[in-house]
């Protein structure tokens, strides 16, 4: 069974560190080989690159993965207990 919150927390963090990674590539290389336009596409109200559009970026990176963590655990640990895994048998 998976903690919901402790793999929403890891998830949250785990696309905002991606996040800056992203950015830091898309700083250090030209802007042809970057994906700006990506990020402009699936965070909302994100504009490359302005600090409130970083820090936006930053945040909506960080719900996404939360929202993943909150959704993928329940299903998970429903389909953990569904089919009895762990009583006796290897995972």
């Amino acid at each position: 069974m998976l903690n919901t919150r402790l793999v929403a927390w890891a998830l949250g963090l785990f696309t905002a560190v991606t996040f800056i990674v992203c950015v830091i590539y898309g700083l250090m290389t030209p802007r042809s080989l970057h994906m700006h336009t990506f990020l402009e596409q699936v965070l909302p109200a994100f504009k490359w690159l302005t600090w409130w559009g970083f820090l936006l970026g930053l945040i909506e990176s960080f719900l996404y993965g939360v929202y993943a963590g909150l959704v993928f655990c329940p299903i998970y640990n429903g389909l953990h207990r569904r089919f009895n895994l762990g009583q006796g048998e290897h995972e």
